[in-house]
């Protein structure tokens, strides 16, 4: 099977947001400082459904991968986060979607153990969480064990990459800064279908309720504790 091949995303949040928000906090970027041992990697939705039809979701493998065997090194949690073969509401689904979609969404995560329902290139290693969530937020209340195991670990703060961005991720982040997370969002880690959705996504989250940054950075703050 010939797939699409990977591509990346020309991403920016906007000099004026930047201006607005080092104007408010007296900074660019929200958080500073992280502690490894408190950081989890949440990596969301990297299955075939997405990988196999969008190049940026197969072009953003290489820096979460770099993400997470940085974390691992330097004390902190990796999960990974697929869509569960369910909706929380099957009636609503099959109303608003159609029956045939509807159907093809909640098929989308696959089935069987959660490390082999993820795009054959990541590497789920011993020690690293695997969660199914029943909706878009993987930290909406129910949906998903992540934010209490990740609570039971002691994390602070939570580093967002993974597919869609505008929809899972961006919901994940939402709710994961409701839940009182540190949230940060990797621009060159996590994907959706067009620039345009990707930074709309990411203007949301740095202007309310989460940091935006590239692999690069994530790597540097671990790197800086």
């Amino acid at each position: 099977m010939e797939y699409p091949p990977p591509k990346h995303h020309n991403w920016a949040i906007e000099p004026r947001e930047y201006a607005r928000q080092e104007e408010r906090r007296g900074r660019r970027h929200a958080f500073e400082r992280i502690a490894p041992a408190r950081t989890a990697l949440v990596v969301i939705d990297m299955v075939p459904f997405f990988l196999e039809q969008n190049g940026y979701c197969r072009g953003i493998v290489p820096n979460i991968l770099r993400i997470a065997d940085c974390l691992r090194a330097a004390g902190g949690v990796v999960s990974w986060i697929v869509p569960a073969p369910e909706h929380r509401h099957p009636a609503l689904a099959e109303e608003f979607f159609g029956k045939d979609i509807a159907e093809l969404f909640r098929t989308s995560g696959g089935s069987g153990p959660v490390a082999g329902r993820l795009w054959p290139a990541l590497r789920p290693v011993a020690g690293d969480l695997l969660f199914e969530k029943n909706a878009y937020s993987a930290f909406y209340p129910g949906a998903s064990p992540l934010p209490a195991a990740l609570r039971d670990r002691g994390m602070e703060n939570v580093v967002i990459t993974g597919a869609v961005t505008n929809i899972c991720c961006e919901s994940s982040a939402r709710d994961a800064f409701a839940s009182g997370f540190r949230v940060i969002v990797v621009g060159d880690a996590t994907a959706a279908r067009r620039d345009q959705d990707h930074n709309a996504a990411l203007h949301n989250i740095y202007r309310s309720f989460g940091d935006v940054r590239s692999t690069d950075d994530v790597i540097a703050l671990v790197g800086r504790a």
